[in-house]
């Protein structure tokens, strides 16, 4: 598993191999998609910030993933020098063509959901390519952009890549930016 460290950002290539990812998305296309939510003062639905999907998928999909995550968390940890105890719960996301995440960050201290404020580290792995990273990829556009001390001169765009895991501060201000054609297919968790 290859290991890139970008400044606030860990990148680890390999975390699933290809296999697993088709596992994960045929999963999905059995899921039933609903609208991804932003929380701010409540849980809400607004297209002008958010436009995804998230979808359930089965326990023995999730178990994978999630055993996965948690043989990485003491690597995280030492990596962000800070003690993780556990995981808010996996999110498979899909992203279709004109989808995106406006720029926001994922800790927050917010009345409708609690679990927010002990976000500590924000886990992204990519369960498909894009055309920018493999000509052979599934979709254009969709870049993890993570933006770091707010300063947009400094964004470090993550173009996905099956398989990869990206890791950073919850705290970190970061966006999906528009997905052109095609979908995009996550796995999201936190560390907290």
């Amino acid at each position: 598993m290859a290991c890139y460290v970008e400044p606030q950002v860990l990148i680890l290539d390999g975390f699933l191999d290809a296999q697993a990812c088709l596992r994960v998305r045929h999963a999905m296309d059995a899921g039933v998609p609903e609208a991804a939510e932003i929380l701010d003062d409540t849980i809400a639905l607004d297209n002008t910030v958010r436009r995804a999907s998230l979808i359930e998928v089965g326990p023995s999909t999730r178990l994978v993933l999630e055993e996965r995550l948690d043989a990485l968390r003491e690597r995280v940890a030492t990596r962000f020098s800070i003690p993780l105890s556990g995981r808010e719960g996996l999110g498979l996301l899909r992203y279709p063509p004109g989808g995106f995440f406006r720029p926001h960050r994922d800790r927050g201290d917010v009345e409708s959901w609690p679990g927010a404020a002990r976000r500590r580290i924000a886990v992204v792995v990519f369960l498909t390519t894009a055309r920018e990273a493999d000509r052979v990829g599934t979709f254009s556009g969709g870049a993890l952009r993570v933006i770091p001390d707010d300063d947009r001169h400094q964004a470090v765009d993550i173009v996905p890549r099956a398989g990869t895991l990206v890791a950073f501060p919850a705290t970190a201000l970061h966006e999906v930016t528009e997905v052109r054609d095609g979908s995009r297919d996550a796995a999201i968790d936190w560390f907290i």
